[in-house]
Order: structure tokens, then C-alpha cells, then sequence
């Protein structure tokens, strides 16, 4: 969420909503936030788990640094920004974004040159540190702990649209994942929130010119919205995952909004606009002057020196094609990577598509079957943030109601029907 620009329906700023949030975890006297960490065992059972916690080592110490940006300044490496989807750059010491908690630097080990070459070369932003809060040779330290109860809240990732070959990307600069368009048209992004298109510009790490957003950039004529890659669909994942139609049609909004004289084709196959106030969200976008056609996008070719887009129209019974000079995939979405090691550890099942099984959807959709251990949020299928909120909230409550109670459900994926039917009669009897 704190990559997001604006949230749908509403079109409220997502940082003004989670920073305060994030502010007050990190400041909590009762929360012990462990970043850069991965669970590597559990033990135990209900009410008396034993994690273990690889905490990979930041390089500099976040009680002592106050981001003063010093050594940012002075690093020469620069790779590609998880955080901005690979459209912006970051140095090898950086912070994530600038509402990250906690507000401190980390270094990454993977392209420093003094990591990389075992302390041969560079280092600088040792020098530069006033603080003198950067080690970069901390190593990676284990922790224990012990917990009544464990909350499974490992998101999503996107799925690789590389694969999917007829809608070019990675072949044609300006076709663009949703993440990467959502960080595009962000305040905060590489661009300062302008939707251009790509510029060819000199590279001379990589000796040769190279596709990269410019805040000078161009805005795109045209853009075409392509809605379902890779989802509803049986090669790749059979499934809807939920929330592309309706931050489609917010990119649509936002579209019409910076660069009002574009023209912008929303191509659906079926519109989703499930929650409250989505299907009033929906006919706006079309009021503002969206071209919405229903059917399925078929290809992505460039005719005439301009990229087009071939489909159908099911409305009025054609075949369409579009020049455009932006496009954008709403690409479906998977498990987060490590699910499938996560669910070994421990002992929780995952459904067809990979997501973790809760106990009950109907009945007890935050539960597993393993006693003490919930789920949240999208490690449990594809929803949105108000249905993510609400089931963190259910979560909460369970993990509040065993804390008080000092009762929890044990491991129901062993109890017998047998089991089951006499427990029934006690309560009967009762």
C-alpha cells in the first residue's frame, strides 16, 4: 500500500493513510520490530511457540542514524529501486522510501563494493558518516523467541508477465506493469508524479542508450488499459485476482486527470466492481471519457512506428485495434515467494493455487487448522485493502480473545470425526 498513489473508490492518499500507522508501530513501547529478518524454524505448539529469526545484518546502527543522506550522497553505486518497481534507481546505501520505519539506512550486500570485494575497495560512506554508524562488517545474528500466537501476513507478489509474450513487454519500452505505472504517476516517484513516456537517454555504466522515465518526458496520446493478463486464464492462473478492474479504471481517473487530452481504451472481459461505491466508480470513468470495450485484448504489434492494440469488441460485434503510445497490464497476481517453504514450517496447508488454506471461509475465514495461527490479508487470496483491514481486524480480535481467555484452538487438522461428533453431544447435552 505504501507504493500507491491513490486508493479506490475514494481517491484518498494511501501514505496519508498508512504512515501514521507505521509511525505508531515503530514507536510502541510494546512492539519489537525486527526488519530485514526471516523466520527459519518453528516449534512448539499453541500457546507456547518457539520461532527462530535470521536478522540480516542492515550495516548501520538505526539507533544512531538520523538519514541525513550523507552517505547516499557519496555512494557510486547505483542499481535498480524495488521500491519504485525498477523504473528509478537507488544507491547501494539507501532508504527504502522516505516514510520507511525505521527511518534509517541499510546497505545492500548484494552491490556494495566494499561487501562484494571483502573490504578491497570503496567504503566512502564509512568515511562521510558523522554519526559513525555504518559497520560493514556486521554479520548476521539469530534470535529466539517465544509467542502464543502467530500471524501469517506475507502478501503477494506479481506474476512474471515476461511470459506472456503477446502483449510485448519487455520488448517494447512503453508497455508497463500496473505496479510499475502506479509508481510513475506517484508523488514521490521517479518522475515527481508526471505520466510520460519513455526517453532514450545515454547510459554509461552500460556503454549504450537506454529506455528510462525523465520528469522532461513526453505524456502519452494515447494509452490503452489491458485488464486480466494473466488471470481467468488456465496456462497461467485460472483465478480472479480481484482488485485489477477497479485500479484500472483508478489509473483510467488519474489518466484523464494529469493529462487531460489523452485518450484512454479500458479493455475488459467482465467488470467486477464488487464493493461499495465501485460500480458508481466504474460509470464515472466512463462519464469522464474513457473508451471501454468489452472483450479480450488479443495482441500488442507496432504498426507504422507506433504501438497497436488488436481485440474484439463484443458490444458491437468487431475486431479493434488502437494506436497508442503507453500501455498498461493489470497483470494477476500470486503467492509471495517462500509461501510454499513457509507452509512446511509450519504444518499449514495451501490450496490449489498456493495460497494459505484457512480453516473455514465461511465460518472461520482468519483460522488454520493449526491451533494459534492466523491469516491475514492477501497470503490467503487475492482482496483489496478495506477487505484486508477487516479481516486484520478479525485476526486481532482471535489473538486478543486467546490472550484474555488463555484458551486457544489447538491442531483441528488431527482431531477425528469421531472426535467432532462426541464434542457435539457434550454440547448438546449442555
Amino acid at each position: 500500500m505504501a507504493m500507491f498513489d491513490k486508493t479506490f473508490p475514494t481517491l484518498d492518499c494511501a501514505a496519508c493513510i498508512l504512515t501514521p500507522k507505521m509511525v505508531s508501530v515503530g514507536q510502541h513501547e510494546m512492539i519489537r520490530l525486527l526488519t530485514r529478518s526471516k523466520v527459519v524454524a518453528v516449534s512448539g505448539k499453541p500457546g507456547s511457540y518457539r520461532v527462530k529469526i535470521r536478522q540480516s545484518a542492515r550495516f548501520v546502527d538505526i539507533k544512531s542514524c538520523v538519514a541525513c543522506n550523507q552517505c547516499t550522497e557519496v555512494c557510486p553505486v547505483k542499481v535498480k529501486s524495488e521500491f519504485d518497481a525498477g523504473i528509478s534507481l537507488r544507491k547501494a546505501i539507501y532508504i527504502p522510501f522516505p516514510q520507511a520505519v525505521p527511518n534509517a539506512y541499510l546497505v545492500d550486500e548484494k552491490s556494495c563494493t566494499y561487501i562484494l570485494s571483502e573490504g578491497k575497495k570503496c567504503g566512502v560512506c564509512v568515511k562521510k558518516c558523522p554519526k559513525e554508524c555504518i559497520n560493514l562488517n556486521e554479520k548476521d545474528h539469530i534470535t529466539d523467541i517465544e509467542v502464543g500466537n502467530i500471524i501469517l501476513a506475507t502478501g503477494y507478489e506479481l506474476l512474471d508477465v515476461s511470459t506472456i509474450e503477446q502483449y510485448g513487454y519487455g520488448t517494447f519500452p512503453n508497455v508497463l506493469t500496473s505496479i510499475e505505472f502506479e509508481r510513475l504517476t506517484n508523488a514521490s516517484g521517479t518522475t515527481g508524479g508526471r505520466i510520460v513516456t519513455k526517453t532514450k537517454q545515454f547510459s554509461k555504466k552500460l556503454n549504450k542508450d537506454e529506455w528510462v522515465f525523465s520528469p522532461e518526458g513526453v505524456p502519452p496520446r494515447s494509452v490503452a488499459l489491458i485488464h486480466c493478463v494473466g488471470s481467468r486464464n488456465k496456462k497461467y492462473n485460472p483465478y480472479c485476482s480481484r482488485v485489477c478492474c477497479m485500479y484500472s479504471l483508478k489509473f483510467a481517473h488519474l489518466i484523464k486527470e494529469k493529462v487531460p487530452n489523452a485518450n484512454v481504451y479500458e479493455f475488459y472481459i467482465d467488470m467486477r466492481a464488487f464493493g461499495k461505491g465501485y460500480e458508481e466508480f466504474a460509470e464515472r470513468i466512463k462519464q469522464e471519457g474513457t473508451f471501454v470495450v468489452r472483450g479480450h485484448s488479443a495482441s500488442v504489434s507496432v504498426v507504422d512506428g507506433q504501438m497497436a492494440v488488436r481485440g474484439e469488441d463484443i458490444f458491437n460485434d468487431r475486431l479493434v485495434e488502437f494506436k497508442v503510445d503507453m500501455i498498461v497490464l493489470a497483470v494477476g497476481l500470486i503467492p509471495s515467494p517462500g509461501t510454499e517453504e513457509l507452509s512446511r514450517m509450519l504444518g499449514i496447508q495451501r490450496d490449489s493455487d498456493g495460497w494459505f488454506s484457512e480453516l473455514d471461509y465461511n465460518g472461520s475465514p482468519t483460522d488454520t487448522d493449526r491451533g494459534g495461527i492466523f491469516v491475514a490479508g492477501m497470503c490467503q487470496a487475492p482482496k483489496d485493502i478495506p477487505d484486508t483491514v477487516a479481516q486484520a481486524s478479525a485476526v486481532a480480535a482471535g489473538v486478543l480473545g486467546s490472550l484474555t481467555s488463555g484458551k486457544g484452538i489447538g491442531h483441528m487438522s488431527s482431531v477425528t470425526l469421531s472426535e467432532i461428533e462426541a464434542r457435539a453431544k457434550t454440547i448438546h447435552t449442555i
